[in-house]
């Protein structure tokens, strides 16, 4: 079966960065116009149209979604980052304060994009150690899930009645060239990829291509609506995903981390130890349940597509 193509303009809020570059990458190929909202262009050329926006304030940008066939929002400050006060305010802040503007946008044109994509998190259902979590399943406790239910809310205020709106609750994205995974490479090369903390906590993950294909039948598919968990349908435990980047890299070797060797090394690399240390399976019922199906749905092949030298 075919691909869905994405007819009309696109604009990624919040698009310079990792998804949204590979997102417009993807629509690119396809033809498709895309241009990006964010405050600083990519320092890379692409198929795309940079028009800058602080992400909190209305201005000429507006215009740029007249008439465009669909929205994708991602903007967010980073959560690779030291929790103190001030980066949690901007978490929060960054997240809500766009989302609400673009929804005031929406209400100065005369022709809104029929459908909105809302970036959200899987981190919404907290760090459970055994359940796994769908669409249906309770929200967690915390900064990560205060955060998910004010995006989401954000997001459900600013929507218009008449648009199509996707919420997208994301975790781990496998990419080549951005997120998280080339750090735990480059960690595993040099012998540290072993077990982190006790090793059971859970990792949600999608590959970078399964994302984009998600993004855009999110764009293009008439019944697609609400709430989605966008991972992969095979989470694994920190312990299976550590063996299975070693087995991809070739390398035998890989030294654990217990707990305190996390906490004390996140304080050089100015980052969360939670992210590490806490996870969550959580799996895609609803997308499963409408006939997606997935390229990479075990972690394995997606890994060794991804390490794969080009």
């Amino acid at each position: 079966m075919s691909e869905p193509v994405v007819s009309g303009p696109v604009v990624i809020a919040g698009g310079s960065g990792f998804l949204g570059r590979n997102l417009a990458r993807c629509l690119g190929q396809q033809g498709c116009q895309v241009i990006l909202l964010s405050r600083h262009a990519p320092a890379e050329q692409g198929p795309w149209e940079h028009v800058a926006w602080d992400a909190r304030s209305l201005g000429d940008w507006v215009r740029v979604l007249q008439e465009a066939a669909g929205l994708v929002n991602l903007v967010g400050r980073s959560v690779d980052c030291p929790k103190t006060p001030e980066h949690c305010d901007e978490i929060l802040r960054s997240r809500v304060e766009a989302t609400e503007v673009l929804g005031k946008a929406m209400r100065q044109i005369d022709n809104p994009p029929p459908v909105w994509v809302q970036m959200s998190t899987a981190h919404i259902y907290g760090d459970p150690p055994e359940v796994v979590c769908d669409e249906q399943s309770a929200l967690g406790y915390g900064l990560a899930p205060t955060v998910g239910r004010a995006w989401e809310e954000a997001f459900h205020r600013g929507r218009l009645d008449s648009q199509r709106g996707v919420i997208l609750r994301t975790s781990f994205v496998l990419g080549r060239s951005g997120g998280a995974l080339p750090k735990l490479v480059r960690i595993a090369r040099f012998g540290l990829g072993g077990t982190v903390g006790h090793g059971r906590q859970g990792i949600s993950w999608i590959h970078e291509e399964d994302m984009n294909r998600i993004f855009v039948r999110a764009l293009t598919d008439p019944t697609m609506q609400g709430v989605y968990v966008a991972t992969a349908p095979n989470p694994v435990s920190n312990r299976t995903f550590q063996r299975q980047l070693r087995r991809a890299l070739r390398m035998p070797i890989g030294l654990p981390a217990a707990g305190w060797m996390v906490r004390i090394g996140s304080r050089l690399l100015r980052t969360d130890p939670e992210l590490a240390l806490y996870g969550r399976y959580c799996v895609p019922r609803r997308l499963l349940a409408e006939g997606f199906q997935f390229r990479f749905p075990e972690l394995g092949p997606a890994l060794e597509d991804l390490l794969r030298k080009r």
